[in-house]
């Protein structure tokens, strides 16, 4: 009398193993680098938020013919207003940390390396987003609101 076999040979089993393996290998690389790609998609919301923050006041400003109207307009000289005066806008309020960037930066740290002053016309201000290795540089465009 015969006997059947059941199951899977040990040959079969360490195939599949090894064609686990190889599609982990070719799989693994692109989950591995998570970490940078989500610090530089955190930079650029960042930047988009201040940028945005400022237009929204710029609006509401000219609206209030440049009255500083709580909820509308932040009146932001042009006298004595600078890059870090437009993270208060947003909310919660952003804080910049102004002077030497640190090496490594702090992680989610805002880090204004000169603090431009603003202008009407517009000014280009310059930001380093804290990573927890040398930062990743950012801009955000800021207006002021009055003379």
């Amino acid at each position: 009398m015969k006997q059947r076999q059941s199951g899977f040979t040990l040959i079969e089993l360490i195939m599949v193993i090894v064609i686990l393996g190889i599609l982990a290998a070719t799989a693994l690389p692109k989950f591995v680098d998570l970490r940078s790609d989500a610090n530089a998609a955190a930079a650029n919301a960042m930047a988009g938020a201040l940028s945005t923050a400022n237009v929204i006041n710029a609006g509401g400003c000219a609206l209030t013919s440049n009255l500083a109207v709580a909820g509308k307009c932040v009146v932001l000289s042009a006298a004595t207003k600078k890059c870090s005066d437009i993270g208060p806008l947003m909310n919660p309020t952003v804080a910049f940390t102004v002077g030497v960037v640190p090496s490594p930066t702090v992680q989610n740290t805002l880090y204004l390396a000169v603090d431009t002053a603003l202008t009407t016309a517009g000014v280009t201000c310059t930001f380093v987003y804290g990573d927890g290795g040398s930062g990743l540089t950012k801009t955000f465009v800021a207006n002021a609101t009055g003379i």
